[in-house]
C-alpha cells in the first residue's frame, strides 16, 4: 500500500491497461486503481482525461495521487484521450468538442462497470481541469461533481496563447511541447503489433498547434468553443476550483465563484502549476486528503463538513524580496464565505508623475518608449513559471517604464481580489500595446513584482475586435491585473510600472511605440482585505501525503534545475537572446521496460529599435525506447514577422532504431490582425 491518510485502508490492486470502447468503434486506453472487493462493494470512481501518456508520460504523478485515493474507496482511472497514448485514432488539436463528447462517453461506461457505484468525479490539472469543467457543461448523466485544479474558464483570456489580446510566447512555446508529444507511438506492449500502424497515422495527422492557435488572433468561436464562461449555467455539478498564485491560471478561480450558480468551493495557495499535495513554493498541505472529504460528500453521501467551511480559502502571502524561486512563501490562510466579497474595499491611488497619491495632481503628459527587452524580469511561462524562473527584481525592466510609488507606508496593507490600472494615454502608432505592473519595493529599493496586466491596444474596446490605434488620440483603458493576496508590509512603498514592450513575454508592435500616459488622469485601484479575526480559528490542512513513487532508474542527468533560462547579449549586433531549457533527462521506468527521455529548448531574440527583428525558435527531442525498439522524434520551429505578416516554418523528423521514416516541413504565411 502507499502512505494512506484513510481511516479503514482498502486493498487495491492495479490494472496497467484496458480498452473502454466508443460507439464510433475507437478504443480508448485506460489504467485504474481499484478496491480489490469493489464487485462485492461498488465504489464511486474519479475520471483524469489527459493525452499525456499514462503508460510513461504521467507515470510517477498517477501513482503519487491515485493510490491513496483508491484506498479511501474509489475507482481511480486514468485515460488517454484519442489518439493520445495508447488511444487510438489521430489527434488534431487541444479541447475538441470530439475530445468532450468522448468524455461523455468514457463517464457513462465507467458508471456502468460491476465495480462502480454509478456516481462519476472528475479531477485534473491544466488540461484534465480544463475539460473537466467543459465536460461538466455537457451535463453527462453519471457525473456529480469535479475538482478543476490550475484550468480555466476562458480560453483566449486565461491560458497560454493571448493575454490582454496580445500574442504571448507560450502559444509558441507550448506547441512545441505538444508537437513533440503528438508523433510519440503507442507502446507495442500493449497495442501489439498494430502499434507502427497507428504511429505512422499519428505522424501524417501531425502538424503543429501553432498555426491554428495563430490564426485566430482575436477571442472568435474557436476560443469561446470550451471556454465555460460563455454559459456557466450549463455547469449545475458541484465544482472545487484550486490553483497557486504563481500558476498561470489563478484567475479562474474567483471568476468560477463569481459565476458558477451551483455549490462551490475555490482554493488557491501558493503554489505553482503543481498539485498542491506536491506544491512548490511550499507549503504543500493534505490536498488528497481533502478531495476525498469533497467525494465523500458529493458521491458517497457522507457529511464531512466541507460545505459548511467557508466558499473561498488562499494563502495571504507576505512581502519577499525578490528571487527566481522559492521553497516556501510565508504567510497564511484566510476565508471569505462568499465571492465577490462585501468586505473587500477599493483604495484608489493617483498616478501623479512619480508618485501614487490619494489626490490628483494636474493632467500632465508623461512619454515612454520602452526598450525592445523591457520584460526580461519577468516570469517564464505566461504570468508566471516554474520555481528557478519566477520573475526578477524589477528594477532592470523600471529602467525601461514609468514608475509610479507611493510614500512609505506606515501600517500594513493587505490586498486580495484584481487590482486595476486605469490610464488614460495615447499612442504613436497604430498598433500598440501597454504593459502594467503591481511591484511591492523594499526600503533597501529591491522592487517584487506582485502581479502583472497588458494589453493590446487594438482590442481597446474588446478581445473580439481590432481597432486601430488613432495616434495621438486620447485613449481611456482599464488592465485589470490577475488576482492576488498580498500584504505590503509598513516601510515598503507600493509601485505600478508602465512600459510599452514586455518582451518575450508577448510578441512587440510592428514599430517601435510610445505611449504618452497622463498622470494625474490616471489611477490604481487596490482590493484592500481588511484582517479578519475569523481567520485565526481556520483548521489547518493535513500533512501532504503522497503515494509510493514509481521505481525508475537515472540513465543521463538532466539540466538543474529542470527548467532554466540564460540571457545573453551581443554587444556588436545589439541583439539579445532569452534561451528556455526544459530538460528532465533520460530514465528507465523499471516495472515496465521503458526508458524515456524529452528535451525541449526555446530561444526568443530581438535587436534593440527593431521589433520586426523578434523571433522564436523552439527545438524538441523526444525519445522513447524499450528492448529492440528506439524511437526518436526532432521537431522545430521558427517564427518572425514583418509589418502585416507572421511567417511560421517548422518541421518534423522521425526515427525508428535510427532509420529515417517520416519527415515533413510546413511553410506558413499568417496575417497579422492587430498583433
Amino acid at each position: 500500500m502507499s502512505e494512506s491518510f484513510a481511516a479503514n485502508p482498502r486493498a487495491i490492486h492495479e490494472i496497467e491497461h484496458c480498452w473502454i470502447p466508443l460507439a464510433d468503434g475507437t478504443r480508448l486506453a485506460a489504467k485504474i486503481w481499484l478496491p480489490i472487493d469493489a464487485e462485492e462493494e461498488p465504489v464511486p470512481a474519479i475520471l483524469e482525461y489527459l493525452p499525456y501518456r499514462k503508460r510513461d508520460g504521467t507515470r510517477g504523478r498517477d501513482r503519487l495521487n491515485h493510490p491513496p485515493v483508491a484506498e479511501a474507496g474509489y475507482a481511480c482511472i486514468r485515460v488517454d484521450i484519442r489518439g493520445t497514448g495508447e488511444s487510438e485514432s489521430v489527434y488534431h488539436d487541444e479541447y475538441t468538442r470530439q475530445e468532450q463528447q468522448d468524455g461523455c462517453e468514457v463517464i457513462a461506461w465507467i458508471a456502468a462497470q460491476p465495480w462502480c457505484s454509478g456516481a462519476v468525479g472528475m479531477l485534473g490539472i491544466s488540461w484534465g481541469g480544463f475539460n473537466g469543467l467543459q465536460i461538466a457543461a455537457l451535463r453527462p448523466p453519471a457525473l456529480k461533481a469535479i475538482i478543476s485544479i490550475g484550468s480555466t474558464d476562458d480560453r483566449y483570456r486565461t491560458d497560454v496563447h493571448y493575454c490582454g489580446g496580445c500574442l504571448i510566447r507560450d502559444n509558441i512555446g507550448w506547441a512545441a511541447v505538444m508537437f513533440s508529444m503528438n508523433a510519440m507511438p503507442p507502446d507495442p506492449d500493449l497495442v501489439g503489433k498494430a502499434w507502427r500502424a497507428q504511429w505512422l497515422d499519428r505522424l501524417e495527422a501531425n502538424r503543429p498547434w501553432t498555426i491554428p492557435w495563430m490564426e485566430h488572433q482575436r477571442r472568435d468561436d474557436y476560443w469561446r468553443q470550451g471556454s465555460v464562461c460563455e454559459d456557466f449555467s450549463r455547469i449545475e455539478v458541484p465544482v472545487y476550483a484550486v490553483s497557486g498564485w504563481t500558476d498561470n491560471y489563478s484567475e479562474a478561480v474567483p471568476r468560477l465563484l463569481a459565476g458558477l450558480p451551483g455549490p462551490r468551493k475555490g482554493l488557491i495557495g501558493p503554489w505553482a502549476h503543481w498539485y498542491p499535495n506536491q506544491g512548490v513554493p511550499g507549503p504543500a498541505i493534505g490536498f488528497l486528503q481533502e478531495s476525498v472529504r469533497w467525494w465523500d460528500h458529493w458521491l458517497k453521501g457522507i457529511d464531512t463538513g466541507i460545505m459548511n467551511e467557508p466558499m473561498y480559502r488562499v494563502w495571504m502571502q507576505e512581502s519577499v524580496p525578490p528571487a527566481a524561486t522559492y521553497p516556501e512563501r510565508p504567510g497564511r490562510w484566510v476565508t471569505e464565505t462568499v465571492w465577490p466579497s462585501p468586505r473587500i474595499a477599493t483604495r484608489r491611488l493617483v498616478l501623479n508623475p512619480g508618485s501614487l497619491d490619494d489626490k490628483a495632481g494636474p493632467d500632465v503628459p508623461l512619454d515612454i518608449r520602452s526598450f525592445q527587452t523591457t520584460g526580461l524580469g519577468q516570469a517564464t511561462f505566461g504570468h508566471h513559471a516554474e520555481p528557478g524562473n519566477f520573475a526578477m527584481d524589477q528594477r532592470h525592466d523600471d529602467a525601461g517604464s514609468l514608475v509610479f510609488q507611493s510614500q512609505p507606508l506606515a501600517e500594513p496593507m493587505e490586498i486580495m481580489g484584481a487590482a486595476i490600472v486605469a490610464l488614460t494615454l495615447e499612442a504613436d502608432r497604430p498598433v500598440a500595446m501597454v504593459s502594467v505592473r503591481l511591484n511591492d519595493v523594499a526600503p533597501d529599493g529591491a522592487s517584487t513584482r506582485v502581479h502583472h496586466g497588458m494589453l493590446n491596444l487594438n482590442r481597446r474596446n474588446g478581445m473580439e475586435r481590432s481597432d486601430p490605434v488613432v495616434p495621438g488620440e486620447p485613449m481611456s483603458v482599464r488592465i485589470e491585473l490577475d488576482d492576488v493576496a498580498h500584504v505590503f508590509p509598513p516601510g515598503h512603498r507600493i509601485a505600478v510600472s508602465v512600459s510599452s514592450t514586455c518582451w518575450p513575454m508577448a510578441w512587440p508592435s510592428p514599430e517601435p511605440v510610445t505611449l504618452t500616459v497622463h498622470a494625474g488622469a490616471s489611477h490604481l485601484e487596490l482590493p484592500v482585505r481588511a484582517p479578519d479575526s475569523a481567520d485565526d480559528g481556520l483548521a489547518p490542512f493535513g500533512p501532504a501525503v503522497n503515494g509510493k513513487a514509481t521505481p525508475r532508474t537515472p540513465i543521463t542527468p538532466g539540466e538543474t534545475p529542470a527548467q532554466h533560462r540564460t540571457v545573453t547579449y551581443d554587444t556588436a549586433t545589439r541583439r539579445t537572446a532569452v534561451t528556455i531549457v526544459e530538460d528532465a533527462g533520460v530514465e528507465r521506468f523499471d516495472d515496465i521496460g521503458v526508458t524515456t527521455s524529452a528535451r525541449i529548448e526555446l530561444c526568443y531574440a530581438i535587436t534593440e529599435d527593431e521589433p520586426l527583428s523578434a523571433e522564436a525558435t523552439t527545438r524538441g527531442d523526444e525519445r522513447y525506447s524499450r528492448e529492440g525498439l528506439a524511437i526518436r522524434v526532432l521537431t522545430r520551429q521558427h517564427l518572425k514577422s514583418d509589418r502585416e505578416n507572421f511567417f511560421l516554418t517548422a518541421s518534423l523528423e522521425a526515427f525508428e532504431n535510427d532509420h529515417l521514416v517520416f519527415e515533413r516541413t510546413w511553410n506558413e504565411t499568417i496575417p497579422r490582425d492587430g498583433i
